[in-house]
């Protein structure tokens, strides 16, 4: 159209006038689309040839488009200093495997090949510059869109700038260094990069005989118990037998034991069904949950391990606190139904408060579908809840027709006093996030004791909430059990403030290190990890199996 630029016309005159394009927040096409041409500043004159053929080849690419931008269109893996920026990223991304990230994806062969030519070439900057882009965006953020893969999943990435990084490499004295400094740099992701290795103790030597299905158990005999005495043997739970023994004495009942327990299960030393087809489990089906475990780790870029915070893993059904990378409380949970209606989601928020006796209002989904149905049959029905307009005030049930409503039109509230049947207990543990999703006491118990523990509609219960609520007052105030208490006696409903806000992150591990570094494996209860594999199978990942996962 007259009187206009396309959009990599802009772009050009853009790097062209000497300002970096940062990322937009809007989508890149469109802010250059509404840009108005009187807004751009007018092209320098005298640029070179190269600069201009730069300029037109990185357009497509806001990050680097800001950063030669800002370093006036001059290439950087080019000369002596470029041979050792090139020399260090070809090293880094050698190690895409060990990260269980795609080799194909950064083009090492072909960086080789015009390292050798000297890479003093329009096409050499570009595929150096390129494999930079897409090296550190995975290693800091992921491969993934999380949000894309599972519905369930609202983790929100949180990726450096590739104009600030390429500024941050440029300006190192030592490159390979810095490259090395990219990714999570915690231990536990350092510890599922050695398992993907080959060095987890949950899979066998590749040829070691399969257990036959069935329940083994102390006291039996047989040659199925030697196979299982072999495996176990394998994987390095029991020395090697020089002679065949087909007794299921009580060592093997405890080789079983801790067998059960590095892989999530209930370690009660009888190998029943499940724990056979966790031993049978493959190479590929160990290193599956590694794969994940490691891009769910990129996901978290930006979070500080070391920072004191509450972790909630859900398929371990556990919550800790964590503080300066070690653990210092932990207790079990109860979690969403695996439904999808009920999934607890992933996500990351900062815990600000908590409610000492709190009211719960019901969420309007289980007003509408559980307790509408009820009244409609009975109005006295669910005595235990008051009915609420929207001006939060108690509206006799006697005054209310039920029946004339719909799950679309009730225009009522349900909300439980503060009491000993209170279905929150005595205290929540609010980080307020779009989803209505906290932590919270139950009356119900009895099912902390149950091995799979899903039965909540999304919010998490605690099984040691009074224990969690002094924990998180500690450093807050002066005397936290004496603090909790007298709000507790009060009987009304309390705010206690934190001074310093907690960070909570709910996150989604099937495999994961203990303490020791060994590899724990718990059930992916929601299907998630499932979904997260077929997704990085889909973008390439299959590429990194046969040099890594294969090989354990």
């Amino acid at each position: 159209m007259a009187g206009t630029f396309s959009i990599r016309a802009l772009v050009v005159a853009a790097l062209l006038g000497g300002f970096a394009l940062t990322q937009p927040k809007v989508a890149f096409s469109q802010a250059l689309e509404v840009a108005p041409v009187a807004a751009l500043p007018a092209p320098r004159l005298a640029f070179s040839g190269a600069e201009m053929e730069l300029a037109q080849a990185v357009a497509g690419y806001p990050g680097l488009a800001d950063f030669y931008g800002s370093n006036g269109l001059k290439p950087i893996f080019q000369g002596e200093q470029g041979a050792t920026r090139r020399a260090a990223l070809i090293d880094a991304i050698g190690q895409a495997a060990s990260h269980g990230l795609p080799p194909a994806r950064y083009g090492q062969t072909r960086l080789a090949e015009l390292d050798r030519a000297g890479a003093d070439s329009l096409d050499g900057e570009l595929a150096f510059a390129v494999s930079f882009l897409r090296w550190t965006r995975d290693l800091n953020g992921g491969l993934l869109e999380p949000q894309r893969v599972d519905p369930g999943i609202k983790r929100k990435l949180e990726r450096p700038g590739t104009g600030d990084l390429l500024r941050g490499f440029v300006a190192s004295t030592d490159p390979a260094a810095w490259l090395e400094g990219q990714g999570p740099q915690d231990r536990n992701y350092q510890a599922l990069r050695t398992a993907l290795h080959g060095k987890s103790n949950l899979v066998a030597v590749p040829g070691t005989p399969l257990v036959p299905s069935g329940t083994w158990r102390e006291g039996m005999s047989g040659p199925e118990i030697g196979l299982l005495r072999g495996r176990l043997a394998a994987m390095g739970f029991l020395p090697s037998p020089a002679v065949a023994y087909d007794q299921f004495d009580a060592p093997l009942a405890v080789a079983v034991a801790e067998f059960q327990a590095e892989a999530g299960l209930s370690p009660d030393g009888v190998a029943g069904p499940r724990t056979v087809v966790r031993l049978n489990g493959g190479p590929a089906e160990g290193a599956t949950a590694i794969l994940v475990a490691l891009e769910r780790m990129r996901w978290m870029y930006g979070q500080d391990p070391m920072a004191r915070q509450v972790w909630v893993n859900l398929p371990e059904f556990s919550a800790r606190i964590m503080d300066g990378g070690q653990e210092v409380f932990e207790t079990r949970v109860v979690i969403g139904k695996a439904d999808p209606e009920y999934e607890t989601p992933e996500f990351s928020e900062t815990m600000k408060y908590m409610v000492v006796n709190p009211r719960w209002n019901v969420p309007r989904s289980i007003t509408v579908k559980e307790y509408l149905p009820r009244l409609q049959a009975n109005r006295n029905a669910v005595r235990h809840l008051d009915v609420v307009d929207g001006a939060g005030n108690v509206i006799s049930r006697d005054r209310i027709d039920f029946r004339k409503y719909t799950a679309s039109n009730f225009p009522y509230r349900m909300r439980q006093k503060p009491s000993d049947d209170n279905a929150l207990g005595a205290v929540k543990f609010m980080f307020p996030n779009p989803w209505n999703i906290y932590l919270h006491d139950t009356p119900t118990k009895h099912l902390f004791n149950n091995s799979t523990r899903a039965y909540s509609h999304g919010c998490i219960r605690i099984g040691r909430p009074m224990d969690l609520a002094h924990e998180l007052l500690q450093g807050q105030v002066g005397n936290p059990e004496g603090v909790f208490s007298k709000a507790l006696a009060s009987g009304r409903e309390t705010y206690l403030n934190l001074k310093s806000p907690v960070p909570v992150h709910l996150v989604y591990f099937t495999a994961f290190p203990d303490a020791s570094g060994k590899i724990r494996r718990f059930p992916d209860i929601y299907g998630r990890d499932a979904r997260v594999y077929q997704a990085l199978v889909a973008a390439g990942i299959d590429s990194g199996l046969d040099s890594v996962a294969l090989r354990n």
